[in-house]
């Protein structure tokens, strides 16, 4: 790609001379011509100093700023309209995995899109063409090496005579930047133990369940668990073996509540399940039961059989107060120990005996 400022000083510079030039051969009939040459002959001499200056200058700023772009991983790009000629810098080449300077074909470039990111690209461009405007997205690519890539699109439409005739704008990859970002939602989310979901996203969907339960007719459920028989193996065995007993334990309750709407995992050896409404009444308490068939089989571990159990508390999700669901969800959890734990028990409100 071109480098117009270069061009404009070079071109600004070679017209001083030739003023210079002119004023030379005009002054060689006159009497003071040594004295003239000699003036323009300086003259010359410094404009040439400084346009070295101003070159070197230019030279080292163009360098910070090929430099600066590469560590960013920033590249120009430019596409002519209406012929779709594409022009990168080196960046844009890398960030493709593609030789760089070798012939561009849009409908090829295109394919390396994924199929989302390739729909919003086109949105975006057309939109962009038709009211003379630009636009910013993130897309994901897969290279021409297969290395699945973030990057972050600006684009400016240029036109002439009110018709647009390019657009161009920068490409910057932000593979590291997208990943961390996800890196670290996942950390806020799920925990990174076992791969449930945490305390706070549990939470946030059992309020957002509340909220929404004034606006229908069924109900789910919240069910929590908690491990019997866990502290003795933590106690006896180490963290390390309890540790491993959690992730088994959290890999049978994602398989037994697939249908659920989130499996959580909200204390050391306590998790939490919310049902989705419409499944019936009965539903709850059919998933607590293969909840406690599921935890109360075996675990083998480097030749020992660890034996673990469950008791399962389940509460009916209303328009109240998620910390009411989750009390009533408490009180039968306790109930369930109560009575010999390694079973299951539903809230029941008291009976009002006050008539």
């Amino acid at each position: 790609m071109s480098n117009t400022p270069a061009r404009s000083v070079s071109s600004a510079k070679t017209r001083q001379l030739a003023d210079l030039v002119a004023e030379m051969i005009a002054s060689l009939g006159r009497r003071d011509d040594a004295e003239t040459a000699s003036r323009i002959k300086a003259e010359l001499d410094a404009m040439e100093s400084r346009i070295r200056q101003q070159a070197a200058a230019l030279a080292h700023s163009q360098r910070i700023f090929d430099q600066s772009a590469a560590a960013a991983r920033i590249g120009i790009w430019e596409c002519s309209l209406p012929d779709e000629t594409l022009r990168w810098t080196d960046v844009v080449y890398d960030i493709f995995d593609l030789p760089r300077g070798s012939p561009l074909d849009r409908n090829e470039i295109m394919s390396y899109y994924s199929a989302e990111s390739a729909r919003e690209l086109i949105r975006r461009r057309s939109r962009a063409v038709e009211e003379h405007s630009g636009f910013t997205m993130e897309a994901e690519i897969v290279t021409a090496k297969g290395n699945r890539r973030w990057m972050r699109i600006t684009a400016t439409v240029e036109c002439s005579d009110n018709e647009p005739v390019r657009i161009f704008g920068m490409k910057q990859d932000i593979t590291e930047q997208k990943l961390l970002l996800d890196q670290t939602r996942y950390l806020a989310e799920y925990d990174p133990m076992t791969g449930l979901a945490n305390r706070t996203q549990f939470q946030a969907k059992l309020a957002q369940m509340c909220k929404q339960q004034g606006e229908m007719t069924d109900a789910g459920a919240l069910l929590l668990i908690d491990l019997d028989g866990f502290k003795k193996v933590n106690d006896t065995l180490g963290h390390a073996v309890g540790d491993d007993c959690l992730k088994e334990v959290a890999h049978r309750l994602a398989h037994a509540c697939r249908a659920a709407e989130i499996v959580a995992r909200i204390g050391g050896d306590e998790f939490a399940v919310l049902t989705k409404p419409s499944q019936g009444r009965d539903a709850p308490e059919d998933l607590a039961h293969a909840i406690v068939e599921a935890l109360s089989q075996p675990i083998e571990h480097d030749g020992r059989t660890l034996r673990l159990g469950a008791s399962v508390g389940i509460a009916v999700v209303d328009a109240g107060l998620p910390s009411d669901v989750f009390k009533r969800a408490d009180i039968a959890l306790y109930a369930a120990k109560a009575a010999g734990r390694n079973r299951f028990q539903r809230f029941e409100p008291p009976n009002d005996l006050s008539a």
